[in-house]
């Protein structure tokens, strides 16, 4: 990866995306877009009843997304997005063309999720859609550019160990580039 990075921070609901994204924004000094905040209206209403969504309610929601993605890259920017991107289509929809983008994985278990769900007051995600974004979500294979991290971490821990991550891609990226100059 040279050049700036755009991380997308994924996981199910409740598993510190927002935090995260937004921590690992500042270490990076470049802007932070939560996704969630760019659902359309029905989506929320729907998750809002505990209803899971489907893959085509997430479809525009996805589009938005990468297209501030795409926008990052074209203009040679770095970005953090919080997003679900629970299935592999989703992260190649938000992926598109960029070599740039890599994947943060917040992975935990149910149990430690539902608590974590069940604490928070301010957000539209019922524990309700604990089990359907389990049921949606495929881990990033090996052949995607992603690191997972235990949300059993602190989020300082996660951040800082992305940090680390993306400074050794960038080093083992400038030493390639560095090598057939």
């Amino acid at each position: 990866m040279i050049g700036p990075p755009i991380v997308v921070v994924m996981g199910v609901c409740g598993c510190g995306k927002s935090s995260v994204g937004q921590g690992l924004a500042n270490a990076l000094g470049c802007r932070f877009i939560e996704g969630d905040q760019h659902h359309p209206e029905a989506n929320i209403v729907k998750m809002s009843a505990g209803i899971p969504l489907t893959d085509a309610d997430r479809e525009g929601w996805l589009a938005v997304i990468a297209g501030f993605i795409a926008d990052a890259d074209r203009t040679n920017q770095p970005l953090v997005v919080a997003c679900s991107a629970l299935k592999r289509r989703y992260r190649d929809q938000l992926r598109g063309d960029s070599a740039r983008v890599l994947f943060l994985h917040l992975d935990g278990d149910k149990a430690l999720i539902a608590a974590r769900m069940a604490a928070r007051t301010a957000h539209f995600m019922p524990t309700a859609l604990i089990d359907s974004q389990f049921a949606d979500l495929e881990p990033p294979s090996a052949d995607e550019a992603a690191l997972t991290q235990s949300i059993r971490l602190s989020a300082e821990t996660i951040v800082a160990e992305a940090c680390r991550h993306l400074n050794t891609i960038n080093r083992a990226a400038n030493t390639t580039a560095g090598g057939n100059a």
